[in-house]
């Protein structure tokens, strides 16, 4: 069984900075791109960043020049950096990542449990 387990949400105040943490455990061969998706109340769950094996991130347009995603693959986890942040960035935060467990098998989507972050005016 392969588990995600996020760390790091809470409250802070607008122009505040959070940081997220996210760690892969369980029977893992191999992992491709990891990141990050929030939704917020009464939305669709969105990207906020990924990253993907070798380094190459991709941010959504809200958060470029504010949030920073970063990996350590010999650990299996993937960070969040969050700067600057404003109340519209107030949503529950989960970490992604894609997965195959043996080396024979496929990649499989799997997500956290979340963690919410809330932002202040």
């Amino acid at each position: 069984q392969v588990q995600l387990v996020e760390s790091g949400g809470g409250l802070v105040q607008a122009g505040g900075s959070l940081r997220l943490s996210c760690a892969a455990s369980g029977r893992i061969s191999s992992i491709r791109d990891m990141g990050w998706y929030r939704q917020g109340p009464g939305k669709q769950r969105e990207l906020v960043a990924r990253i993907s094996k070798n380094g190459v991130p991709n941010y959504a347009d809200s958060v470029k020049g504010r949030f920073t995603v970063s990996r350590d693959n010999a650990k299996n986890t993937v960070i969040l950096q969050m700067n600057s942040l404003q109340p519209e960035d107030t949503a529950v935060y989960f970490c992604y990542a894609d997965i195959k467990r043996t080396s024979w098998g496929l990649f499989v989507d799997t997500w956290g449990q979340g963690t919410q972050v809330t932002v202040s005016s």
